[in-house]
């Protein structure tokens, strides 16, 4: 099946602000005063009805992968490769294209879901208000008839009461409600794409549970793609149909959802589930953990920014940045160790 969103040599980057006092900087002076490379060679695909599971711990480029994707980075920011979006049987490049095509597709085909509904949603304005405006937006209808869409969505997202509830403000709602409020104003124009920036973040299991098969509603009702992000691998493990893992900015390794989590490749990701207890964790022994910690982005090493945590590294691991190489069908991994055997 042909992609609907395909990512191709992706790379963001900042500006960086030299800091004379910082030794890593001396370390590695040609890479730490010119730019600092948050997302790097990202390649992937996801095609219609597809969630794929992004995965990776704070810092590792998720949500700046989403936000290039939605053309909503800051204007310091560097963006190069392609973005490709499938519309009318056509690809359309999104990094280049105009700012008003853009925000056309943006919030009609292509909707997100963002990490913290507190601080997405207008503090001072109704939330079915809110949910009319994205229809507003992109469709020319009265603002009546914009208003019972938004109550429509509400009611989509199993919101009780959604004439009643659409009058409230976001302070009157609890976490799960602003939520699930985010989510309906993201499918309220029936997008193809949503992208779900950890849309469980900070709500406890039982809501988070809710949310979880919601998504897997929408997904079946509307035939919605979604790019899943999340650091949590149990969260992940039970929406994506494919898994990519990101680390230092990179995909690391990507598979179906049964390889990463049952047969994985990379020692990173090995190391992840690893660290993560079930219930045939010896609870009298401590939870393995990977030693060291994520390099920052200014002093980011030349080879495989794992390698200096890594217990299986070689000379090579150090040489240069490895490429991301099929290890088996359909399962990829970025590094010279498992690419060699």
């Amino acid at each position: 099946m042909p992609p609907l969103l395909e990512i191709r040599n992706l790379r963001v980057q900042f500006p960086a602000k030299p800091l004379a006092e910082a030794s890593d900087f001396r370390a590695f002076p040609e890479r730490s005063r010119s730019v600092l490379p948050a997302v790097r060679d990202l390649n992937f695909t996801i095609t219609p009805g597809e969630v794929l599971g992004l995965v990776g711990e704070s810092g590792s480029g998720k949500s700046i992968t989403s936000l290039a994707i939605m053309r909503l980075l800051p204007p310091q920011a560097s963006v190069s490769g392609e973005i490709l979006f499938a519309e009318n049987g056509l690809l359309r490049n999104l990094a280049t294209l105009p700012d008003d095509s853009m925000r056309q597709l943006r919030g009609s085909r292509i909707a997100m879901i963002f990490q913290e509904p507190m601080t997405a949603l207008n503090p001072v304005m109704r939330v079915g208000n809110q949910i009319a405006e994205a229809v507003l937006a992109h469709n020319r209808v009265p603002n009546d008839q914009a208003w019972q869409r938004a109550v429509q969505s509400m009611n989509d997202v199993a919101i009780p009461e959604p004439d009643r509830r659409a009058r409230d403000y976001p302070h009157q709602l609890s976490g799960g409600m602003r939520q699930r409020v985010m989510i309906a104003m993201a499918i309220v124009n029936r997008p193809q794409l949503l992208i779900a920036d950890e849309p469980t973040t900070a709500l406890d299991v039982t809501i988070q549970a809710q949310i979880l098969a919601l998504l897997a509603d929408l997904r079946s009702k509307f035939g919605l793609a979604m790019l899943f992000i999340s650091h949590d691998l149990a969260v992940v493990s039970q929406v994506a149909d494919r898994v990519a893992v990101m680390y230092a900015g990179s995909v690391v390794e990507l598979g179906t959802n049964h390889e990463i989590f049952h047969a994985p490749a990379h020692p990173y990701t090995r190391g992840l589930l690893h660290s993560v207890p079930d219930l045939k964790t010896n609870r009298s022994q401590p939870l393995e953990t990977i030693e060291g910690t994520v390099p920052p982005l200014h002093a980011m090493p030349p080879g495989c920014p794992f390698e200096p945590r890594c217990g299986f590294r070689v000379p090579d691991c150090a040489r240069a940045f490895p490429p991301l190489e099929e290890v088996a069908p359909a399962h990829w991994a970025r590094c010279p160790v498992v690419n060699s055997k």
